[in-house]
């Protein structure tokens, strides 16, 4: 009976055991994304597409007038589309190359030079592809940037726009400062941080 109950608890022990490692290597495996800004779309002030124009210089006499006008009156509705993109790692630490990965969730904050403009969430399920593949989230934005930034004036405040999502913008003035929940076995496992997102490199 004792040689029996000891078989037992060395068992439970090693189940126990085994049990805390995969815990370990699944919420590892839940955290191993990365992340990094791609390029703005889609870039609309008032109503105006911007995302051809590389300064206020090109705009025609019809979009230079909209667009003043919209300033005089104390707004300038601006939409455009930033996009994240998610890629898994090129090594693994388990399971298989092909295991993908799937985001359940993320809230991020989107900053323009450090400055917070809008706050959201993705509620509808992600899926990353397996080791060293990647996908594209895009996140539609809509701001009155003449709001965020009424002391740079008409003209700072173009170029600001188009230095982001202008012709040869970038989205490097972007931070987007991220934390997603990926779906495991155990459920949501949530970062246990926000990652802040730029265009420079995964993170």
């Amino acid at each position: 009976m004792k040689k029996f109950s000891l078989h037992f608890i060395v068992m439970l022990a090693a189940l126990i055991i085994a049990g805390c490692s995969g815990v370990k290597q699944t919420i590892e495996n839940a955290q191993r994304l990365q992340f990094k800004l791609g390029k703005v779309d889609g870039l609309k002030i008032s109503g105006v597409k911007l995302n051809n124009i590389n300064s206020v210089k090109d705009l025609n006499i019809l979009d230079a007038g909209n667009l003043l006008a919209s300033f005089a009156s104390g707004k300038l509705p601006t939409t455009f589309t930033v996009n994240l993109i998610a890629k898994n790692p090129d090594t693994y630490p388990g399971g298989s190359a092909e295991t993908s990965s799937l985001i359940k969730g993320l809230g991020w904050r989107l900053l323009i030079d450090d400055k917070e403009i809008i706050t959201g969430d993705i509620d509808k399920p992600i899926e990353v592809p397996g080791v060293g593949k990647s996908v594209t989230i895009p996140i539609p934005i809509s701001v009155d940037l003449l709001k965020l930034f009424e002391n740079k004036g008409y003209e700072n405040i173009m170029n600001l726009a188009l230095a982001i999502g202008g012709k040869s913008g970038t989205s490097s003035r972007l931070t987007l400062k991220i934390k997603p929940t990926i779906d495991t076995f155990l459920g949501g496992i949530t970062y246990p941080g926000e990652i802040d997102v730029i265009d420079k490199e995964f993170r």
